[in-house]
């Protein structure tokens, strides 16, 4: 292991230890905030994997997580299952979506590409919408209470704490944090850094780069998946917005603010984006106007995004 790939293992891991800590220092609100914070990451970290890494923009990647929220909701509210092997049944399913609709989309390339997937995407959103009485429609449907807590390995997991809440997010988030950098610092990793440099001589040099997109594209859509299965588990509520075109925006931000290509930048940009929100809201019912001056400011002084531009002007070593 090289020198710069330990500097970023070691900040990456600090920043874990730090998030875990932060719990015993903070407020029960901001806890539950942070915590919608960090699942929020994950799926921006999903979709960092496609965009960032691979240069393939996604307009749809709301799908996934909406296919998340309710492939671990609907069995829970409906069925009775338990909360562990609906979150598992819920990331095989967006697995299953991913290679599906990755097989369908990837046919397409560019501008073609980004609009296929919103108009997959979209096409889901109203399927939600049509079949209400199972789904609950635009109003949603909020989990029974006898699925707030489970059994897991002797003990009992009470999702209404808010320290257990977070824990759980914390924890999700590691695992994508460490898979994510296996996959970078690996084979795949440099194989998608070249199709997004430069796709046709990528082609060119013998590389399957059908069959390498299409690996990301699951995978992207996969973890973003899992977010949305943590999201619906943790907060007890599912509904059609986390499938709408909103949500695949806030990823785009997210990834845009924070730095696109980097495993930390989607997660400093959904706590910087989402506490900017909450702040602004709290002043003026105008915020998104001031939202998008702030956005323009930090564009204009970090084209890369914060963790982007860090990284090429002084990180090198930044994954």
């Amino acid at each position: 292991m090289g020198a710069g790939m330990m500097k970023s293992l070691i900040l990456h891991l600090a920043v874990l230890v730090l998030l875990f800590l932060l719990q015993f220092v903070i407020s029960d609100y901001a806890i539950l905030t942070l915590t919608r914070m960090m699942v929020l990451g994950i799926f921006a970290s999903g979709f960092n994997i496609l965009f960032g890494y691979t240069g393939l923009l996604s307009l749809g990647h709301a799908m996934f997580f909406g296919a998340g929220v309710y492939a671990a909701g609907l069995p829970i509210y409906h069925f009775g299952w338990s909360v562990p092997l609906a979150f598992v049944f819920a990331i095989f399913m967006s697995f299953v979506a991913a290679v599906i609709i990755g097989v369908i989309a990837l046919r397409t390339v560019r501008d073609s590409f980004m609009i296929l997937t919103l108009m997959l995407a979209q096409a889901g959103y109203l399927a939600i919408l049509y079949f209400n009485r199972e789904t609950g429609g635009s109003e949603g449907l909020t989990m029974p209470q006898a699925s707030r807590s489970f059994d897991f390995l002797g003990l009992t997991i009470d999702l209404t704490d808010a320290a257990t809440r977070y824990n759980i997010a914390v924890l999700l988030l590691a695992i994508t944090i460490v898979v994510s950098f296996i996959l970078i610092q690996g084979r795949y990793g440099r194989l998608f850094n070249a199709i997004r440099e430069n796709e046709a001589r990528t082609e060119m040099l013998g590389y399957n780069v059908l069959t390498a997109k299409l690996f990301s594209f699951t995978v992207s859509g996969t973890i973003a998946g899992m977010a949305g299965a943590a999201y619906a588990i943790l907060f007890g509520y599912i509904g059609a917005t986390f499938a709408g075109i909103q949500y695949s925006i806030e990823a785009l931000l997210f990834t845009l603010l924070g730095g696109a290509g980097t495993l930390l930048g989607p997660l400093l940009g959904s706590i910087l984006m989402t506490t900017l929100i909450d702040r602004l809201s709290e002043v003026t019912s105008a915020y998104f106007l001031f939202l998008g001056l702030i956005l323009i400011a930090l564009t204009l002084w970090f084209p890369k995004g914060l963790l982007g531009t860090i990284k090429e002007k002084w990180l090198p070593w930044l994954t």
